[in-house]
């Protein structure tokens, strides 16, 4: 091998290296190993599945209030930041999941009407947040990008699932739901 030759997988082996810290230093992973596991063991289930995200969702928002109001809490605005930030990614998760069942033309009307309400739930909560007259500006400025974010995606996607709960209705009608698609393949994933 020739010098220049060397000296340029070096450089790319370096730029992969740093990429690859950069990305992992961006994205965390919201869910804990057991929440992984039940979402692991109901993949092909969209009611299961998509109420464990709901579930999971709502208990970040829960943990997020409890710290929020704990006097012990230090560094409030970076934490709040961070717990939104989880919420986010998996309300994200919850709507790609969605995004597969539909494009695999499952019928997921029971689990999109969780989805509705638990969406009115969320946006009460995080504009509540929003709204708070108590919290400094040093504190609200850490975390008011994410929160801002947070609420146009919560909103829009709740009007997104209405549409979709109305356009699955529309498709039922005409039977173009998969009701089952575990049924008709011996209960493995396509």
């Amino acid at each position: 091998m020739t010098a220049p030759l060397i000296r340029s997988c070096i450089c790319i082996g370096l730029l992969l290296v740093v990429a690859g810290v950069t990305q992992g230093q961006r994205h965390r992973e919201p869910l804990t190993q057991p929440e992984i596991d039940q979402i692991r063991d109901a993949s092909w289930e969209p009611k299961q599945r998509l109420s464990l995200y709901v579930q999971f969702a709502r208990a970040r928002l829960v943990k997020l209030e409890q710290m929020r109001s704990d006097p012990k809490t230090t560094d409030r605005g970076r934490q709040t930041h961070d717990m939104l930030d989880d919420f986010l990614l998996l309300y994200d998760e919850l709507n790609d999941n969605i995004d597969t069942y539909v494009d695999r033309k499952d019928d997921i009307r029971k689990p999109l009407k969780l989805v509705i309400d638990a969406d009115t739930e969320f946006q009460a909560k995080l504009r509540a947040l929003k709204d708070a007259a108590d919290i400094p500006p040093q504190e609200s400025q850490t975390y008011e990008f994410v929160l801002t974010n947070i609420l146009e995606t919560v909103d829009t996607s709740a009007e997104d699932h209405r549409k979709l709960l109305e356009d699955q209705q529309e498709a039922a009608k005409h039977k173009k739901l998969n009701s089952n698609s575990n049924a008709k393949n011996g209960g493995k994933p396509e």
